[in-house]
């Protein structure tokens, strides 16, 4: 039986691993010098924290998310997104009484729905993602933005647009909330199942209708900007001045409503223009939730955060023909004739290693031409030879790739010569 990779998964092998520890590294970086700790949670939890933290009207609840029942028949679900999980355990772990406010973390690893696989859209992904649980400041709203338009940014990345918008503090999503009800509710039957299910329940989620996107009463549809209290109006005009302050530029679009229901004021999306990227140019998107903490158990605490997917990116920075970086090349290959020489050829390839340089050699008893191919592959910038008159004089000779030149050095002294040797060509 021949087996088969599941769909919308993907094996990420050598030669492509490199972007994405490459990209994963610079998050890692970027996130070191905001000054966010990463944090690990488990790929599954009980089903209903996604009911309860996501909002049970989204379409990540109710079509996408990979749910099971464990021997003990409790309801597990592969986790769909970072923000419930990182907030459970925020509660769980008490980070709250921790003396240093607000809790900055990170996460980046594989999320998991059940969408129809396409470019850029996998039915297991990879997210990075900051949360930053406890402050209510504007100025951390824009720190989260800035964070994550850097990462783009330092990533090379062109044609980047940031939206945003703001959903209003409670008292302002209830005012709007009616207002679209009366909206709707008269030609509510022309919208899709999930839409009429939603109008009582959710009616902002109607705004994020894919099916009925073009139906003319969105166009009409009232604006959450128009039913804004003076606070939420306040709030949002202090995160638009820090961006500007940043030099970070922004466009405000009413329309722009978030997937999941714990979104409230600030909410933003950053989409990447120009040909070749197909219909899904959202490269990544987040706000702030106050009220989720709270949902799942623990105090009122206010949170902002995003998530990006870094398979969505490496497409990106594909179609703008951005070449990352990235460095294969071997320190050393290490060529042996003989079969005493290929035992001593595996001692020096293990002092290699442990002084810290990448290091090979042959394992199929192949012959001196073919074994010299092998490093041409491996761009080795040394090879090191021994054989059997290199045995007798405990030596071995040393050819360096670029210039042909070589060099007789005794095994003893193999590793200080290729580290000074590494330090002349500014490794």
């Amino acid at each position: 039986m021949n087996f088969k990779i599941p769909r919308g998964t993907q094996d990420i092998l050598p030669g492509k691993v490199e972007l994405w520890q490459f990209v994963e590294g610079k998050a890692r970086d970027l996130c070191r010098r905001y000054n966010y700790k990463e944090i690990r949670t488990p790929i599954f939890e009980h089903t209903e924290l996604f009911l309860r933290g996501v909002g049970d009207t989204t379409d990540v609840v109710q079509k996408e998310m990979y749910t099971f029942e464990d021997r003990g028949e409790r309801s597990l679900t592969l986790r769909p997104e970072g923000t419930a999980s990182v907030a459970r355990s925020y509660v769980e772990n008490k980070l709250f009484g921790n003396p240093s406010q607000p809790t900055k973390l990170y996460y980046i690893g594989p999320m998991f729905r059940y969408e129809r696989p396409q470019s850029g859209r996998m039915r297991q992904f990879v997210q990075f993602g900051v949360e930053a649980l406890g402050s209510a400041d504007p100025t951390i709203d824009a720190e989260v933005i800035a964070l994550a338009m850097e990462f783009y940014r330092e990533l090379g990345l062109k044609n980047l647009k940031l939206v945003i918008n703001s959903l209003g503090d409670t008292e302002s999503r209830n005012a709007h909330r009616k207002a679209l009800i009366d909206h709707f509710e008269p030609r509510i039957e022309e919208f899709c199942s999930d839409c009429q299910s939603r109008l009582e329940k959710n009616p902002l989620r109607i705004l994020d209708c894919k099916k009925d996107r073009d139906h003319e009463l969105m166009g009409t549809a009232p604006a959450i900007l128009d039913y804004l209290n003076e606070e939420s109006t306040i709030y949002f005009d202090k995160v638009k001045k820090l961006l500007t302050d940043m030099e970070i530029a922004f466009v405000v679009d009413p329309n722009l409503v978030r997937g999941l229901d714990y979104y409230n004021n600030t909410a933003f999306e950053i989409m990447i223009d120009g040909d070749g990227f197909g219909s899904i140019t959202t490269l990544s998107g987040g706000g702030r939730y106050n009220g989720l903490v709270q949902e799942i158990g623990g105090p009122e605490t206010p949170g902002i955060g995003f998530a990006l997917s870094i398979e969505r990116l490496l497409m990106a920075l594909e179609v703008q023909n951005i070449s990352l970086p990235i460095t294969e090349k071997l320190d050393c290959y290490v060529i042996a004739m003989g079969d005493e020489a290929k035992i001593e050829a595996a001692n020096i390839s293990f002092k290699l290693r442990k002084a810290g340089f990448s290091c090979d050699q042959d394992y199929l008893d192949k012959k001196m031409k073919a074994q010299m191919k092998a490093a041409d592959r491996f761009q080795a910038t040394f090879v090191v030879i021994i054989g059997e008159n290199e045995l007798e004089k405990g030596t071995v000779v040393v050819k360096e790739m670029a210039t042909g030149e070589q060099k007789e050095v005794p095994v003893i002294e193999l590793t200080s010569y290729l580290q000074e040797k590494m330090n002349t060509r500014g490794h």
